[in-house]
C-alpha cells in the first residue's frame, strides 16, 4: 500500500468517526454466475457454479464494493434467483438486479421485488432495462418496438410503485396493462420501496426515468457532454415535482505507474479485438444488422471523435466492440484515476459502476487503492462545501 493510500484511508476512517458520515458514494460492481475467461469484457455469460457465486459475490462484498448489479440477456440465468442465493451468502451487499419490463407481470413482479427486499433486510435495488437489441428482445417473444417498450415500461412502473405505497387496493387501465384490485401482503423492507435505476438515452427512456425512476444510470462519458445530461434530465425530473440521482459506468485500468496503466490499456485493447468473434466477446460491432441503443451510439460517436477525453477517459475499446456495455475507461495510478472520478461527483454524480477487466486482480487494485481514495475525496469534497455554505 503506498504512502498516498494508507494516509487516504486513515483520513477517511477518521471522518467517518468524527462525524459519523453517512457514505457520500455508492460504488457498485457486477457478479457474474459462472467463472469468466481470465480476462473479459462481459461476466454474465455460461451457466450456473453455485459455489463460484457465492466467493464472487462474497469478494465483492469484502472488496468494498456497496452494491452489484446481477445482469441479465435473453440467455442468461435467472438473475432473481442469482440474487437470491448470493444474498443468503453475504451480509451487508446490496445487489442491484436488471429486469425487462413485460414478460412478467407488474403485480407479481411488485410482490417478487417485495419479498425479496425483505429476506434481504432491504438489500434490494431495481435496473430497469427495455432492451437495447431488438434481437435480444425477439428472442424472448417480444416483438414491440422500443418506443412501446417504454410506454409499457412507464406503466409497469406505475402499477408496481402504486401497489407497494397504496393504503388499498390498485386499479389501472392502461394501453398494455390492467389490473382491478391489486395488491400484496408483503410491502418493501425499504420504505417506500427499493430504489428503481433506469439507462437509456431516447425521449421515451428519459421520460419513464423522470415520472418513475429514482436513479439515472449512464455510460461514462465525458465530463462536458455528462454535465449537460445531468442538468437536462434535472430540468425534466423538476417538471414532475420529482428530484433526480445519478450513477456512470467506467473500466478502471490502473497501474502503480501511469505508464504501467497506459501499458495495460493498449494490452487490453489488443486482446479484445483479436478476439472479436469469440463468443465471449459478442459485440454490437460483429452484428451490424442489430440496431444498438441511442446511449451505445453516443459512445461510438464520441469514441470516433477522439481516443482520450479529459485526460483520463479512454474511448478506443468502446470503439472496438461498438459501444455494447460499459466499456469506456479511466486510466492512470489510482490517485489520478480518483481525480477524474471526483470531476464527475462535483457535477452531481454520487454512484459509480466501477469493474475491471480481471476479476480476482481488479478487486484486489481497487479495495486496496482506489476505494479508500474515492471515499476519503468524496467525504473532503462533501465536509468543504458543507462548510463553504
Amino acid at each position: 500500500m503506498s504512502a498516498k493510500v494508507h494516509l487516504a484511508l486513515q483520513r477517511y476512517l477518521l471522518l467517518l468517526f468524527c462525524f459519523e458520515v453517512f457514505m457520500p458514494v455508492n460504488i457498485i460492481g457486477m457478479i457474474g454466475a459462472a467463472p469468466p475467461p481470465a480476462r473479459a469484457v462481459h461476466v454474465i455469460g455460461g451457466g450456473v457454479d453455485p459455489s463460484f457465486l457465492v466467493k464472487n459475490a462474497r469478494a465483492h462484498e469484502q472488496a468494498g464494493y456497496d452494491e452489484v448489479l446481477v445482469g441479465y440477456t435473453s440467455a442468461s440465468p435467472d438473475n432473481w434467483g442469482l440474487t437470491a442465493w448470493a444474498a443468503a451468502h453475504t451480509e451487508k451487499l446490496r445487489f442491484l438486479v436488471a429486469h425487462r419490463p413485460g414478460r412478467i407481470v407488474p403485480a407479481l413482479m411488485a410482490r417478487k421485488v417485495a419479498t425479496l427486499d425483505q429476506l434481504s433486510a432491504g438489500r434490494i435495488s431495481l435496473h430497469i432495462i427495455i432492451g437495447a437489441s431488438d434481437g435480444d428482445m425477439a428472442a424472448e417473444g417480444d416483438f414491440s418496438d422500443k418506443p412501446a417498450r417504454y410506454h409499457r415500461g412507464a406503466e409497469f412502473l406505475n402499477i408496481m410503485r402504486s401497489i407497494w405505497t397504496a393504503d388499498g387496493p390498485v386499479d389501472f387501465e392502461g394501453d398494455f396493462y390492467r389490473v382491478r384490485g391489486a395488491q400484496s401482503n408483503v410491502s418493501p423492507f425499504q420504505k417506500p420501496y427499493p430504489p428503481i435505476y433506469f439507462g437509456g438515452s431516447s425521449n421515451g427512456a428519459l421520460e419513464m426515468g423522470a415520472q418513475h425512476c429514482d436513479v439515472f444510470a449512464m455510460f461514462g462519458e465525458p465530463l462536458k457532454e455528462t454535465g449537460e445530461r445531468v442538468l437536462s434530465y434535472r430540468k425534466r425530473c423538476a417538471a414532475h415535482g420529482r428530484t433526480a440521482r445519478f450513477n456512470i459506468s467506467f473500466r478502471p485500468i490502473i497501474g502503480e505507474t501511469e505508464e504501467q496503466a497506459w501499458d495495460k490499456a493498449h494490452q487490453y485493447l489488443s486482446e479484445f479485438s483479436a478476439a472479436s468473434q469469440d463468443p465471449h466477446f459478442v459485440t454490437n460491432k460483429a452484428k451490424k444488422d442489430v440496431p444498438i441503443s441511442k446511449s451505445s451510439q453516443r459512445i461510438v460517436q464520441l469514441a470516433n471523435k477522439g481516443n482520450v477525453y479529459d485526460e483520463r477517459l479512454w474511448m478506443p475499446l468502446a470503439a472496438a466492440t461498438g459501444g455494447i456495455g460499459n466499456t469506456t475507461c479511466l486510466v492512470g495510478t489510482a490517485e489520478q484515476v480518483t481525480r477524474a472520478l471526483m470531476k464527475y461527483y462535483a457535477l452531481g454524480v454520487t454512484s459509480f459502476l466501477l469493474r475491471g477487466f480481471e476479476l480476482e486482480q481488479d478487486l484486489e487494485i481497487y479495495s486496496r487503492g482506489l476505494f479508500p481514495l474515492l471515499r476519503a475525496a468524496a467525504l473532503e469534497h462533501d465536509k468543504t462545501k458543507g462548510l463553504a455554505a
